[in-house]
């Protein structure tokens, strides 16, 4: 049976916890609210509902009033009953409307005691399935369990549009040995917005977005949204072992870098986005057209501020829902791997916004960033460093990482600003930095982490690809962490684009100055594994576009731009172009707008598109230009000092000896006939590209006369070999000629 408390019993104080109630701030809120003993057989039922008026509960087809305390929100039922079922909901009238659920208080912890200390000890890996907002049966009833860590925090509450967004009443409870507060609350849906209201320790209240959320919402709004987490397609194992064929070190790989919010838009539709599906049938398609290999997406993890391009980032389990729902991302990502095309996608560990509802002073302490600002704060980009060396941040990390790969089946991260992490004095005047415990300027919680994200990504599955963007000497970033690298699978040579870059953009006549500035990469080409990037950082912020850097007048510009990427495709290492680089737009790309399609009704720029096309045909289809990028056995020069007529030569080699491609580029504005080269074989060559065919925009300068473009390899020396071809060099050019026989 069950009783209430007679009208004559004294009212019990519950003056301390209604103050807290009242105020927000209760950091114990199961020991009070829910069903408890308070003598011998006698239980009493708390409540605390800010706006009801009154509150009742139906217990075995029997309704109880609740009693108001003291006039205030607090409501109270004595009964002899020990616990509540599923069918005991209360209530719960407010005014007019009138709304029936669970009491939240009656449902016991769901969270793993172990999978926390994982957490604390910085090795959960996949802390994003335990974190956050996550649909589940908890006790026989369906729900969402919330999860935040916040251990400084004097009270947490969620707060939504499910609770009229009162701080009051949901509180979460704390588990002291984590830090971590978690709640069930029955009966939500997907959509629904929602934020972790936080007391901090001088009770001043902060709402923070939830740092595992799977959706957030669009600026200006900045609550997190409940999302089931949707997975993808079963990958299969046919898609298993093309990625792995793709990804590996001996594989060709071209890149094609894409922001997705500017590749194309809809201009009669107010200049909008594409959504998520309708790039998975434009955009994957076109790429795959191209005959690139992989395309990789700039940051897509949530970000308030379009001119930041997602490398400031507030949500990074959430793809941003500019371009369309969770599930539509799915999509794209399933339409990549159906077409064969590998995706990557880039990841921003190195620093976070000031966004206030954010990570920083996330529980009113310096939690994912250190306290410092000699350590915690990026002067470039005022945004705020990670705290590596805490272990709570090493596992929200590593389990971001690994939530992209597991959950959608990437090929790969590229991670941004590698070498902002590494170094302490990075960006930084002499006393504007703290030295690491041996005195030196290496952040060694960084390369930590760095290196248990790469080993534990790569332990979990081999066929993958890890990328660093890191700009400067430090070595072994391709090593193997046991090898005392940082575990990567690929960097960015920002040395060869540098230099390449620089050279290209100087007039033809200047050029034989500085020769060695496209020869010095073949000094360090295979210290790591390289990827040749002309990426999106090239082509802002003042720097010009590809075609304006080249020098010359008009026909001369595009003729440039054609053999520097060929001379690029032939170089060792992988490729990566940033998009519209097929275009040649004249102008600098802005992130407002989209690519200049229109150019491609011009011959001249249609040229450059087909150029960069049919080398990505011929680079994939040629395993001299990929298979041995990372060994001296892959490359030798035919003549590397030819600076007075700016001309390069040299052949590239597969693992079969069957396998030889010579590559000739020449960048002066002169034409030569009957040129010798030496070759290293006898036999025939065939001439498989010439950046000079008309079909591309150039003058038609041909190699060898003929239809058949052959060229035999006589028996007169020539650049240290005893065999040599006689071929015509075009201006500005580049020219491959593929061994076909001996």
């Amino acid at each position: 049976m069950n009783s209430v408390v007679s009208a004559n019993k004294p009212i019990r104080d519950y003056s301390i916890q209604l103050h807290a109630l009242q105020n927000g701030c209760f950091s114990d809120p199961f020991s009070f609210l829910g069903l408890h003993l308070v003598s011998d057989q006698e239980y009493e039922l708390r409540v605390y509902l800010p706006g009801a008026t009154s509150v009742s509960i139906l217990i075995e087809g029997q309704e109880h009033v609740l009693k108001r305390y003291l006039n205030s929100d607090l409501y109270l039922l004595a009964t002899t009953r020990a616990t509540l079922s599923h069918q005991d909901k209360l209530s719960i009238s407010y005014g007019k409307s009138k709304q029936v659920k669970h009491d939240v208080y009656r449902f016991g912890c769901q969270l793993d005691e172990q999978i926390l200390y994982l957490f604390n000890e910085g090795t959960l890996e996949h802390a994003y399935q335990h974190l956050g907002a996550h649909f589940v049966t908890h006790e026989g009833i369906k729900g969402v369990r919330f999860a935040v860590w916040a251990p400084n925090a004097q009270s947490v509450s969620v707060i939504g549009d499910f609770n009229c967004w009162q701080r009051c009443e949901h509180f979460m409870r704390l588990h002291p040995a984590s830090g971590v507060w978690e709640i069930f609350i029955p009966e939500l849906k997907a959509d629904q917005c929602y934020k972790y209201s936080i007391v901090d320790n001088y009770g001043n209240v902060q709402d923070k977005a939830d740092p595992f959320a799977f959706k957030m919402q669009q600026a200006p709004g900045t609550a997190s949204v409940l999302q089931p987490l949707v997975r993808r397609k079963t990958i299969t194992q046919k898609q298993q072992a093309a990625r792995a064929k793709r990804n590996h070190i001996s594989a060709p790989v071209s890149i094609y870098e894409v922001h997705l919010g500017s590749w194309k838009r809809r201009s009669q539709e107010h200049n909008r986005y594409l959504t998520y599906r309708e790039l998975a049938d434009d955009l994957v398609p076109y790429v795959c057209e191209m005959g690139f290999t992989h395309l990789q997406l700039m940051p897509i993890s949530e970000y308030p501020f379009d001119g930041s391009w997602g490398y400031q980032p507030v949500g990074l389990f959430a793809p941003t829902s500019r371009f369309g729902s969770f599930e539509d991302f799915v999509y794209f990502v399933e339409r990549c791997h159906d077409l064969n095309l590998g995706l990557l996608i880039d990841w921003v560990p190195g620093h976070f916004p000031s966004d206030p509802h954010g990570l920083h002073k996330f529980d009113g302490t310096h939690l994912f960033e250190h306290a410092d600002a000699r350590q915690g704060f990026h002067p470039d980009w005022n945004t705020y460093i990670y705290n590596y060396d805490r272990p709570e941040v090493k596992s929200f990390l590593l389990a971001n990482a690994m939530y992209w790969l597991d959950e959608f089946k990437l090929d790969g991260l590229r991670v941004d600003a590698v070498a902002s992490m590494l170094y302490l004095d990075y960006s930084r005047k002499d006393g504007e930095w703290v030295a690491n415990k041996y005195g030196g300027r290496e952040n060694l919680g960084a390369i930590d982490c760095l290196q248990q994200v790469n080993k534990r990504c790569y332990g979990n599955d081999p066929s993958i690809m890890m990328v660093a963007e890191e700009s400067t000497a430090w070595p072994g970033v391709t090593n193997s962490v046991d090898n005392n690298g940082l575990g990567f699978g690929f960097k960015w040579n920002m040395g060869w684009m540098n230099d390449s870059l620089g050279y290209m953009s100087r007039d033809p006549i200047y050029r034989q100055h500085h020769h060695h500035e496209m020869t010095f990469s073949m000094a360090y080409a295979y210290s790591e594994n390289y990827i040749l990037p002309l990426s999106h950082d090239e082509v802002v912020h003042g720097k010009g576009s590809l075609l304006s850097k080249m020098p010359g007048d008009d026909w001369q510009q595009f003729a440039n731009l054609r053999a520097y990427f060929a001379f690029m495709y032939a170089h060792p290492g992988k490729k990566l172009l940033f998009m519209g680089s097929e275009l040649a737009p004249r102008s600098e790309w802005d992130h407002n707008q989209s690519l200049h399609w229109g150019l491609l009704a011009h011959e001249s720029h249609a040229g450059i598109q087909k150029t960069v096309k049919k080398l990505n045909e011929i680079y994939t289809t040629t395993p001299a230009l990929y298979e041995c990028d990372n060994t001296p056995a892959g490359f030798q020069w035919i003549d590397c000092n030819n600076a007075e007529q700016s001309l390069f030569s040299f052949a590239r080699f597969g693992k079969k000896n069957t396998e030889l491609l010579v590559v000739i580029c020449h960048l002066t504005p002169q034409v030569f006939h009957q040129y010798r080269i030496g070759v290293p074989r006898a036999g025939v060559y065939e001439v498989v590209l010439n950046t000079d065919d008309k079909a591309l925009f150039g003058s038609g300068v041909e190699v060898v006369g003929g239809k058949q473009k052959l060229v035999q390899a006589v028996n007169k020396p020539a650049h240290g070999f005893t065999q040599s071809i006689e071929i015509s060099i075009p201006a500005l050019a580049t020219v491959y000629l593929r061994w076909i026989t001996g």
